[in-house]
């Protein structure tokens, strides 16, 4: 029986997928801690470490034989394709398979909301980017900068905003919101902000986690709020715009994904708004499946649009066989 392994991995935590046969995915999934991203130092073997983790289980209980294949979405791997390959070849090396593929999750991302479609796929969490593949093959990737640089409209950028208008309030530059509340609420003393941000070591997803208490403080009518979520949805819409404008292809596909859309109506009213006033013919549709399918699809096609941002290395000779070290027969008087 043929199986593929899709892997999702995030700084956060790394999904792994088995499938067994051609009819769809299975309910084998194994989910284990992330890695801090291919570009960062050591994140080869991080990621190597993490994919290992989540597939060897899968694969041992349920696959003891060889893969088809094995796709890694993974974080970092746009700005460090020569990580990609050398987490493809150690993964080649790790797991009974012929052929392993690395992609960036925004690009797995894309695979798996519009299929094997050419569009503009928005990618929203604790970070925001947008990738367009064009009919011709033309490639773009807008914004996915970080959250000091970039990431606008992200749920980092929105909580942070939120944060800053709250601290406004407390200290009497900008106006009343209900956020200075809501802040004391999920934070405490706002005198210790700063510090309750850096707890854990990633103060972007600290502060994506009041995202959703400003999208609430919007819903309810606090003004100030509402000017945050609409500046997001606008920065949103640009990012979507430039992504499309830099591909060909005429009444072009855009699905968004994430965990950012949970937010609802109050951020994807308004981005749905910003996405229809393109001078161009876009389709704002719903994603057909989620990274995980994507690496699916890039594990069993090589034709698939994506393609020519996937690394893809395929085993020259034959596997070893798995020998042990025969254990030594006692001495005989």
């Amino acid at each position: 029986m043929t199986a593929a392994v899709a892997v999702d991995l995030g700084k956060t935590g790394c999904r792994a997928v088995l499938w067994r046969g051609p009819d769809g995915p299975s309910s084998l999934v194994r989910e284990v801690q992330g890695a801090p991203g291919l570009a960062s130092a050591d994140g080869v073997e991080a990621a190597r470490v993490a994919v290992r983790a989540a597939v060897l289980p899968l694969i041992t209980e349920h696959a003891p034989g060889r893969l088809s294949a094995v796709c890694v979405g993974a974080a970092g791997a746009a700005a460090a394709p020569e990580a990609a390959r050398a987490l493809a070849e150690l993964l080649l090396e790790d797991l009974p398979t012929d052929e392993a593929a690395v992609t960036s999750d925004a690009i797995t991302a894309h695979a798996g909301a519009l299929g094997a479609r050419p569009g503009v796929v928005l990618a929203i969490g604790t970070g925001s980017v947008a990738i367009g593949i064009g009919e011709d093959g033309s490639y773009a990737r807008v914004d996915g900068w970080g959250p000091w640089l970039g990431d606008e409209g992200s749920g980092a950028w929105i909580g942070t905003a939120g944060l800053r208008a709250a601290l406004r309030a407390h200290d009497g530059r900008g106006p009343d919101t209900v956020l200075l509340a809501a802040a004391a609420r999920r934070f405490g003393s706002l005198d210790a902000l700063p510090a309750a941000l850096a707890a854990g070591g990633n103060p972007a997803r600290v502060a994506a986690s009041f995202a959703p208490e400003v999208a609430r403080a919007a819903e309810s009518g606090d003004a100030v709020a509402g000017v945050v979520v609409r500046d997001a949805a606008a920065a949103l819409g640009e990012t979507v715009l430039a992504a499309a404008g830099r591909i060909t292809g005429d009444d072009l596909p855009v699905a968004v994904t994430g965990g950012l859309t949970g937010l609802g109506e109050p951020l994807m009213a308004p981005l749905r708004t910003a996405v229809d006033g393109s001078a161009r013919t876009l389709r704002l549709q719903p994603p057909l499946g989620d990274p995980l399918d994507g690496a699916r699809l890039l594990a069993l096609a090589s034709s698939a649009p994506q393609e020519p941002h996937v690394v893809r290395v395929r085993r020259t000779t034959p596997r070893p066989p798995v020998t042990t070290t025969p254990v030594s027969p006692p001495a005989v008087a």
